[in-house]
């Protein structure tokens, strides 16, 4: 009996507890309809914020400075030699690439084989990164079957239109090749002219990558983790362009906007032609970077050490550094 009294006292607690917590629910639950619109109206009234003021300046900077970048690279690939892998984003600032075995192959089907190095191009130093154009940031998502009906413009360029920089108008319909003209008989320019441009684009390199870095700590951008899709703009868009078909968003940074590109660098102390044996001990640098220093501009402070300026040479297996030589 005492037991059977235990069993129906506990019943009935069990009862009463899941009863108070159904009714915390659905007060819960209607609470948040009633809480919906006033939610949407908040995001509505966030749009009357943007474009902040003091960013436009910035946003004006690094509109201008990526227009710099462009020119600037265009003019230098036609005088110094870039070369591509033809079956990976391997990128070498060079004549006749590296014999460093890093392919990854076509469709990533073989591991650690040596580069098939082609002629590069601009895209192949600037990797170009889109995302799709709308004029007002806080609008409806854009969902799959719309993804036709948006301009796809260059990341940055929309990350600057959003910050307020011109007027987005005059640029309705974005033409990249307008950007990427190049100064007239780059070929035969003194040496003093081509230092000159290339201080300039490595100039322009750092005003871009800091400002995209501060305007990002206000505009929002997002990322997928999956592949390198770019949404400006606080929750993505639904249209279905990733391998796993949704995409897995994050916040976006600098690098995803504008990646670095690092290839591997021949310093004075390296052989002619890189070799897999010395790959511990050669260089790296952002091929922008690279790509200015090779036209005899200086590399910014920051890159000496990732560019092992004073590392030790090697030839083959053997490393050319004896302690002797600091006696």
């Amino acid at each position: 009996m005492a037991l059977r009294k235990k069993l129906c006292e506990s019943s009935n607690f069990n009862g009463k507890l899941m009863y108070t917590f159904s009714r915390y629910f659905s007060s819960n639950k209607m609470d948040l309809r009633k809480l919906k619109p006033m939610i949407q109206k908040r995001i509505q009234d966030r749009a009357k914020d943007y474009p902040v003021p003091g960013m436009i300046p910035v946003a004006q900077e690094v509109f201008n400075s990526q227009r710099l970048i462009m020119q600037g690279v265009s003019t230098l690939l036609k005088v110094l030699p870039v070369m591509a892998c033809k079956f990976c984003p391997e990128v070498y600032i060079g004549e006749k690439g590296h014999l460093i075995q890093t392919c990854c192959g076509f469709k990533h089907r073989d591991k650690n084989r040596v580069h098939e190095w082609i002629t590069g191009g601009l895209n192949d130093v600037l990797a170009p990164v889109e995302a799709f154009h709308r004029k007002h940031m806080f609008k409806d998502v854009i969902k799959h079957h719309q993804r036709f009906d948006f301009e796809r413009v260059p990341a940055v360029v929309k990350l600057c239109w959003q910050a307020g920089a011109n007027d987005e108008n005059q640029y309705s319909n974005w033409n990249p090749e307008s950007d990427c003209f190049s100064v007239d008989g780059a070929e035969s320019l003194p040496s003093d002219e081509l230092l000159m441009i290339a201080s300039g684009t490595l100039r322009a390199w750092e005003i871009l990558r800091n400002g995209v870095e501060k305007l990002l700590m206000v505009y929002p951008a997002k990322v997928c983790n999956h592949c390198s899709e770019v949404h400006i703009g606080p929750s993505g868009h639904k249209a279905r362009l990733s391998w796993q078909g949704t995409h897995f968003w994050r916040k976006a940074n600098v690098d995803d906007l504008m990646p670095p590109k690092i290839v591997w660098r021949r310093r004075l102390q390296d052989p002619q032609v890189l070799l897999n044996e010395g790959r511990g001990f050669y260089g790296h640098a952002p091929a922008v970077v690279e790509l200015c220093t090779q036209a005899g501009a200086v590399a910014p402070l920051k890159y000496h050490c990732l560019m092992k300026l004073q590392g030790v040479a090697t030839l083959g297996n053997q490393s050319l550094y004896h302690p002797k030589d600091q006696m």
